[in-house]
């Protein structure tokens, strides 16, 4: 088969920028081992990913929506209720842990005050004039 050209592909995807993308993913594909829906015949990956575009051997609805997954920075979560469930449980714990904390707190603030006994008033002997130290 001849090198593919870009008005084959244009064909199928009119939006060249798109073409683009969606070769470039597809490449991606076959570079971690994505199985080849055309011979190779010793050609690179992008241009067999323009070649399966343009032969209709790869879905295209569905490598678009493998290129948006793959250039998205944060997953979509399943079920947004339950992630909400979880961050409940996580704040009522820290809740409890914090009330946990300022009691222990209080019984020890209440154990050291109880310990301290009023401190006893020594007097220290008057030091006489008589008294001086031998020289």
């Amino acid at each position: 088969m001849a090198r593919v050209t870009v008005e084959d592909c244009v064909q199928r995807i009119p939006n060249r920028f798109e073409l683009v993308m969606m070769a470039a993913q597809r490449s991606r594909e076959l570079s971690v081992g994505g199985e080849l829906t055309v011979d190779r015949d010793n050609d690179k990956n992008p241009v067999v990913a323009l070649r399966e575009i343009a032969d209709q051997t790869v879905p295209i609805p569905e490598l678009e929506e493998e290129l948006i997954l793959s250039l998205q920075r944060h997953g979509d979560t399943d079920d947004p209720e339950e992630e909400a469930e979880e961050l409940f449980a996580m704040e009522e714990e820290l809740a409890a842990s914090a009330e946990a904390e300022l009691a222990a707190l209080a019984a020890g603030a209440d154990a050291v005050v109880a310990s301290v006994e009023e401190p006893a008033v020594v007097e220290e002997p008057a030091a006489e004039e008589n008294d001086k130290p031998e020289e």
